[in-house]
């Protein structure tokens, strides 16, 4: 049976679809640019995508918790459990109200679906969104105080894939986190002191913080969203872990230093 992944070059999707393909399981990859194509915003795109398969891994772009991604999440499982793909499950963001949102509209689909939660990946350093920056030798982030539990995408990637292939995980939430609460001023510091060179953390406030986004690239709408999501998720509500990994995978969280071991860390 095929399992379809949307997001498949995402940090998470393609460690999925990794998985799976070692596993001996049929995986088709989607995006804009394959054939078939598929497009969140062009639902023209999706019965294509999604003939034949039994199961689907979904990875929303940009961002689960932006406006619209609940009508969209809603409106694609609908059309999968219509297409005979029941087997849903989603990757959100823990904390968000936006994405707990997607999540209601993906339960009310009839669709088979499992959850799986999580916040800042690890590999954020090294494959995201601080990756170019990290090698210039600083981490810039809105300023805040919480101290978050860095997960691997790898454990993300094995929490889903269990989801997607053993019994037992439908109508659950996996929230998925690392095994220690630190601040991103911490991380910086284990990150030098592991890379033996300064890395600098530059926290902003919020309009400066938007200005670095755009200069990056974002669109305005996004950067402007990135901004507003990371002020509300680095309130502290999500400082604490869970031992969602040693219960659905039977082993402990990689740390984030053992997630980052053979990355591409700045020499």
């Amino acid at each position: 049976m095929t399992t379809l992944i949307i997001g498949g070059a995402g940090k998470t999707g393609r460690r999925v679809a990794n998985r799976l393909r070692t596993a001996g399981h049929d995986v088709r990859l989607v995006s804009r640019r394959t054939t078939p194509r598929f497009d969140w915003y062009d639902d023209t795109t999706w019965e294509p995508a999604l003939a034949g398969a039994a199961s689907a891994y979904l990875a929303f772009q940009p961002d689960l918790a932006l406006p619209g991604a609940d009508e969209i999440i809603g409106a694609l499982a609908a059309t999968a459990v219509a297409a005979g793909c029941r087997r849903l499950v989603l990757l959100s963001g823990r904390g968000e109200e936006g994405a707990e949102r997607a999540e209601q509209a993906l339960a009310a689909s009839g669709a088979d679906w499992t959850v799986v939660r999580a916040a800042f990946f690890a590999q954020n350093f090294t494959e995201g969104m601080w990756a170019e920056e990290l090698v210039q030798g600083s981490v810039t982030m809105l300023d805040h105080s919480a101290k978050e539990p860095f997960v691997d995408a790898g454990d993300v990637a094995d929490v889903a894939v269990a989801a997607l292939t053993t019994p037992g995980h439908a109508g659950l939430i996996h929230e998925v986190t690392g095994p220690r609460l630190l601040g991103f001023d911490e991380v910086v510091v284990e990150l030098s002191r592991t890379t033996g060179r300064p890395i600098a953390y530059r926290p902003l406030p919020a309009e400066a913080f938007t200005t670095v986004l755009l200069q990056a690239g974002l669109p305005a709408e996004e950067a402007r969203g990135m901004t507003a999501l990371f002020g509300d998720v680095l309130d502290g509500r999500n400082a604490y872990v869970t031992d969602t990994v040693r219960r659905v995978l039977g082993r402990e969280p990689r740390d984030l230093l053992d997630a980052l071991a053979g990355s591409a860390l700045p020499a």
